[in-house]
């Protein structure tokens, strides 16, 4: 996401014509010598009859990709004194035998930090473009093809400024109050105003098409949990009968969330730009969504899905639902290995990958919701007038289901909600999904400007400090005695008794409430008591 910055070096001397390439380049870069000089011969330019030696500074890192063939080129042709020298300047694309530059990932990333290090001009692909603008970088350019290239290298060598001619501007986004004004520049060309993250007229809230919660009848209770968690940001577990709406509901969580703020989003953005995906992020003309992700991997992801890795670290899914939502249909049918790894990264917000050479950390600030049946047979509940309980699972089959979760990560999740099948005939009106998302964003609200007088940095409830509890709750003293005496009671572990709070606080948030009272605290205790034991049965509707 940091991004470190490469210096391409060329140099012509006399020898065996050829190019030679150093610095721990991989072979994606290697093979770039033979797409240059096809590159170079269909564009019009005469290709250097010398010994080529390019150097990838610094030697000592490895470098992978192909978004190395256009600096090549040019540093190339600076060599020959086709374009003047390059300083200042960072390029960034692939080539095609035919002169094309294609696009290529996190140019966001590269473009930030070479706006830390003081760069002054980045020359992307065309295809990139709306990504390097939303930066806010002093000049851009986004070149289609290497004729465009050498033309913005030409003028940026002898001018410092970029244009097309005979083009129209490209789109620059509209950042508010912190934006410059944009210069008369060419197609993909623009001059910024300077290192600052968009405000809200540059990004907007798209629809998604979720569906809406009034299109499922019943289940209030979980509705209610679904509500308490989106304002929150709690974890949230649900268990019940095949069919009955478990995962209908939870994929109609995102129409009740808050929207990002604009710089979470653009941290979304560059986690899904630097994993390849960041076209499910851009919307048109330098536009960010503002919606929180939703994640739904299938239960047969492997660890390196879900947590981030490969052998060139990638982003996981718990990344990719950063301020988001992890949802894990049939939580069970995943690896027990997989579901442990978990534990760290709902704790901590981030993720560590280490190898042996070094290790990375990535964002993880996610929610995870997951949803399972109550036994292996998925009938634990279900009654028949005639025949009596319609699961015939053992004790031990549904205590061996349950410990596929295991109880350290069940611990760590503060919403537990047991579902029934609905009535079939429900003529009841339903809430929609506007309506209570009006309430969450209150909440939201309140919760920010607490945290932001308080000078806590944590967005959400779930994710105060322990030690800051006793400043955000307000509890009274009555009130604090009696939780106590049921934590005792009900065995609470310290993280469930820390948990109970931060419902609570939640609870009375979504109430525009500043002081919790008695009646938050039993709901946030029901919700957390919830399938401490599977064979208790199910909570109501």
């Amino acid at each position: 996401m940091e991004g470190f910055i490469l210096k391409i070096e060329a140099d012509l001397r006399r020898g065996i014509p050829g190019i030679e390439i150093s610095g721990l380049a991989d072979n994606a870069i290697r093979e770039a010598r033979e797409r240059i000089r096809v590159a170079f011969r269909n564009s019009g330019f005469p290709f250097p009859q010398e010994r080529i030696v390019v150097n990838l500074a610094p030697a000592g890192v490895k470098k992978e990709g192909a978004a190395l063939d256009l600096p090549i080129a040019l540093a190339i042709m600076a060599a020959a004194g086709l374009v003047p020298p390059l300083e200042d300047l960072m390029v960034l694309g692939e080539l095609e035998l035919s002169g094309k530059v294609r696009p290529v990932r996190a140019v966001m990333a590269a473009v930030l930090a070479g706006m830390k290090t003081g760069l002054g001009g980045f020359l992307v692909p065309a295809e990139n473009l709306e990504e390097a603008a939303l930066a806010r970088p002093r000049w851009y350019a986004g070149a289609a093809t290497l004729e465009d290239a050498v033309h913005c290298a030409r003028q940026w060598g002898t001018e410092r400024c970029f244009s097309l001619p005979g083009k129209l501007p490209a789109p620059v986004p509209s950042y508010g109050s912190a934006a410059g004004k944009s210069s008369p520049a060419g197609p993909g060309c623009g001059s910024g105003g300077g290192n600052a993250l968009p405000g809200d007229r540059s990004l907007r809230q798209s629809s998604l098409g979720w569906g809406d919660f009034s299109d499922v009848r019943g289940q209030g209770r979980y509705k209610r949990a679904l509500e308490i968690a989106a304002a929150g940001g709690h974890h949230l577990v649900v268990y019940g009968p095949p069919g009955c709406g478990k995962t209908m509901l939870a994929f109609r969580l995102p129409s009740i969330m808050a929207p990002l703020l604009p710089e979470e989003a653009i941290e979304v953005f560059q986690l899904y730009n630097l994993s390849g995906q960041e076209r499910q992020r851009l919307v048109k003309e330098g536009v960010v969504s503002l919606d929180p992700p939703f994640r739904s991997p299938h239960h047969s992801a492997s660890m390196e899905g879900i947590l981030g890795g490969g052998r060139t670290v990638r982003p996981g899914e718990i990344s990719l639902s950063h301020y988001g939502v992890l949802f894990l249909d049939e939580a069970p049918e995943f690896a027990r290995p997989v579901l442990k790894a978990l534990r760290e990264p709902l704790e901590e917000g981030v993720i560590t990958i280490a190898r042996s050479e070094s290790s990375v950390q990535l964002p993880a600030q996610f929610q995870l919701l997951l949803a399972a049946n109550p036994c292996p047979c998925g009938k634990l509940g279900i009654e028949d007038p005639a025949v009596g309980s319609l699961c015939f699972c053992s004790e031990s089959e549904i205590q061996r289901h349950w410990q596929r979760l295991g109880s350290a990560l069940l611990d760590r999740i503060e919403l537990r909600v047991a579902v029934r099948p609905p009535s079939c005939v429900n003529s009841l009106e339903e809430e929609e999904s506007a309506v209570i998302q009006q309430r969450v964003m209150v909440a939201v609200q309140r919760q920010r400007e607490r945290f932001n007088r308080l000078g806590l940095p944590c967005r959400r409830n779930s994710r105060i400090p322990a030690g800051a509890l006793s400043k955000v709750m307000g509890l009274s003293l009555p009130l604090q005695e009696q939780l106590e005496n049921q934590a005792r009671d009900y065995h609470l572990s310290g993280r469930g008794f820390h948990g109970v709070l931060r419902l609570a606080r939640t609870i009375a948030d979504l109430a525009d409430r500043s002081e919790i009272r008695a009646e938050d605290v039993e709901e946030a205790l029901s919700y957390r008591l919830t399938g401490e034991d599977p064979l208790d049965g199910f909570g109501e509707e």
